[in-house]
């Protein structure tokens, strides 16, 4: 099959090797803006020979996450028979068997020049055991792993996640906060580039360019987060022969129901603030400089 040319401007590559999850969180960002569930998995040859397919990746790793990524049933199949100048990050709630899975991967697997820890653990007070998550991710550090701790910032839990912080900091673990992206108690949390697109009552049709790639679980894919979780207006799958990433604008519907992650500003793959996943356009924008599809 022909290699797939990623666009110099992509800055996330988002694999979606499930959307379901061993955890249940009850702000669980996937849910936000509607979740359909019931797709078919990729097995894990096919994700090998889909995920094998894309060049010109930059510095850009693949982002293996979900849902719970490790609860494919292939999921050490498919990081083990990737090719190894691939870089892959991984997103997880640590669930699993710490020495289980050190007997099947390689911490070289994981491994790569970045400001920031290539095992990304969600920490949840709401449904996961501090300390016992701590002892997984100490055990990983033993292992060769490089991993560390992310949190959102819940109103209902900060106090909580900010002692968490403090004895991670004690302990030499790497402890990172996320800004809460949702509604709570008829409040808007989040920071975003375009205040209109999430939670809004009445969608607008616009005309939005990505930045990312997104991957979800049948290889198709998707311009968005919206789209993605929805199965809305895929783009083609990554096993098609004659698929190709169209670097363009596209029109859209659904402004105003953007999912937060989407139009958030957070930091880019460089950690550096500032960074939007998408830009977007109205009509009366027109500009004779972008290429609308």
């Amino acid at each position: 099959m022909e290699k797939i040319v990623i666009p110099s401007t992509y800055k996330y590559i988002g694999v979606f090797l499930t959307l379901s999850c061993n955890l249940t969180c009850s702000y669980c960002i996937n849910h936000l803006v509607g979740l359909k569930k019931g797709r078919k998995l990729l097995r894990g040859k096919d994700w090998v020979r889909a995920l094998s397919r894309l060049s010109n990746c930059h510095e850009i790793p693949l982002t293996l996450q979900g849902g719970e990524p490790t609860i494919h049933s292939d999921f050490y199949t498919i990081v083990k028979e990737l090719p190894d100048s691939m870089k892959l990050d991984l997103l997880t709630n640590i669930q699993f068997d710490p020495q289980k899975f050190a007997e099947q991967i390689s911490p070289e697997k994981f491994d790569r020049d970045a400001p920031y820890a290539p095992i990304r653990v969600s920490y949840h007070p709401e449904t996961m055991n501090l300390a016992e998550t701590l002892e997984k991710v100490k055990r990983m550090q033993q292992l060769g792993f490089r991993i560390g701790l992310y949190s959102v910032l819940h109103p209902d839990q900060q106090d909580e996640i900010i002692k968490a912080q403090e004895i991670c900091i004690r302990e030499g673990i790497d402890f990172r906060t996320k800004e809460f992206l949702g509604t709570h108690n008829g409040k808007i949390y989040g920071t975003y580039a375009y205040e209109e697109a999430v939670f809004s009552p009445q969608l607008k049709s616009c005309l939005c360019r990505t930045t990312e790639l997104l991957i979800d679980p049948c290889g198709d894919v998707y311009r968005c987060h919206h789209d993605l979780y929805n199965q809305l207006n895929p783009q083609g799958n990554l096993l098609d022969d004659d698929f190709k990433i169209i670097d363009s604008y596209k029109k859209c519907d659904y402004f105003g129901r953007c999912n937060p992650c989407d139009v958030k500003v957070k930091n880019n793959y460089q950690q550096v603030y500032g960074h939007t996943s998408v830009s977007i356009l109205f009509e009366e924008e027109n500009s004779l400089e972008r290429n609308v599809v």
